[in-house]
């Protein structure tokens, strides 16, 4: 494969890093630069496969269903057709990120006592 040459902007205290190393390892700064590009594509290629294959499944679906009515249609019969055993409780507590923490004891006195 042919090599091309481009001009790359960096501290003056990565440049001397790079020679430092460099002639610790009796090699010129273009192969490190190099070697490290090679590195840094080939730990993002398989993460940008998975997006690209990502993308390409969403695009897929929703050229399938363009105005999601099928979805919506999925969405409805699933809210109809099954028993929520919590549906018109109001639930005492917090959430914490994703996880519910329910109220405490004294939390909970307090409530009956404003809802009296």
């Amino acid at each position: 494969m042919a090599k091309l040459s481009f001009t790359l902007r960096i501290d003056q205290e990565d440049r001397t890093a790079l020679e430092h190393i460099g002639e610790l390892e009796g090699r010129p700064i273009e192969q490190l630069l190099t070697e490290a590009i090679k590195s840094y594509l080939n730990q993002r290629s398989p993460r940008g496969a998975s997006l690209e294959a990502g993308l390409s499944a969403l695009q897929k679906f929703s050229a399938s269903d363009p105005g999601f009515e099928r979805a919506i249609a999925a969405f409805v019969d699933a809210e109809a057709c099954f028993e929520d055993p919590i549906e018109g409780k109001s639930l005492e507590g917090r959430f914490d990120g994703r996880q519910f923490q329910p109220a405490g004891p004294v939390q909970s006195k307090i409530r009956k006592l404003l809802d009296a």
